[in-house]
């Protein structure tokens, strides 16, 4: 971005009129005590739109100090954005040329060409009448009907270089002029014919929308009853012995001898 500074040559005041005052007051009491500089943008662009589409030094100060701010804070604000014009601008159209890659790729430098020759040849000067100024900037938000240009806060767009002198000297002549795509499109829909969709029969004729409702869902199939475990009941097949087992068992259950009886003792 290049540097931005106010023009040298400055108006000696600034003062809202009576409707934008009131305008104003009401905006700032829309924030809480304390926080009134959050409405430095809106002030700031009601000062511009006033004072014939550009921001003048006493105009941020006036605000300045209606919002009990530094100079330096408004003069930030006004100096980062683009959108404040800091130098006259053209009394009837200045004119902003979007220069981003959609609209360079569709003729953007051709606007320029158009600017140059019809307004200033440098952006940012007055025409010879005052009624004009140009500048470019970067996107604009309508790539899809590129190239466009901003005059105010409308927007032309899918111009032509002859379309574009057409639209200058019908703003120059005081003529109405329509805002949106200057080919004859509908907005951002498609140039031309359809290209898509148009097969009618897969959509009926009139292409109205018809709903299409969920099959519904399969009854639930009922619960089987928990099945109960019954034991078993048939005798367990014997089991063979292998001899070491038949040792062990008869090792087991083979009784010891009762311990032998002390001879009872003879009475003297």
């Amino acid at each position: 971005m290049s540097v931005r500074r106010l023009d040298p040559v400055q108006p000696e005041s600034f003062a809202f009129s009576a409707e934008n005052m009131a305008w104003a007051k009401k905006t700032i009491n829309n924030y809480p005590a304390g926080k009134q500089a959050s409405a430095v943008i809106a002030l700031l662009w009601r000062a511009q739109e006033q004072n014939a589409g550009w921001l003048s030094k006493p105009a941020m100060e006036f605000i300045g100090k209606m919002l009990d701010m530094a100079f330096i804070r408004v003069y930030e604000v006004a100096t980062f954005y683009t959108m404040f014009q800091l130098s006259p601008v053209g009394k009837k159209a200045h004119i902003q040329v979007c220069g981003t890659t959609p609209c360079m790729l569709r003729g953007a430098e051709d606007l320029k060409k158009v600017c140059q020759h019809k307004i200033h040849h440098d952006p940012h000067h007055l025409s010879v009448d005052g009624n004009f100024s140009w500048e470019e900037v970067e996107c604009l938000g309508a790539c899809v009907n590129a190239p466009m240009v901003q005059i105010w806060k409308d927007t032309y767009e899918d111009l032509t270089p002859a379309s574009f002198e057409k639209l200058i000297d019908d703003i120059a002549a005081g003529k109405s002029v329509m805002p949106g795509p200057q080919n004859g499109r509908q907005l951002s829909a498609p140039e031309g014919a359809l290209t898509s969709l148009t097969d009618k029969t897969l959509y009926g004729k009139d292409r109205t929308f018809k709903r299409v409702e969920a099959p519904p869902s399969p009854a639930a199939a009922p619960v089987a009853a928990p099945v109960a475990v019954v034991a078993a009941t048939a005798p367990k097949a014997p089991v063979k012995k292998s001899a070491a087992m038949k040792v062990e068992a008869k090792k087991t259950t083979e009784k010891k001898p009762a311990p032998a009886k002390k001879p009872a003792k003879k009475k003297r």
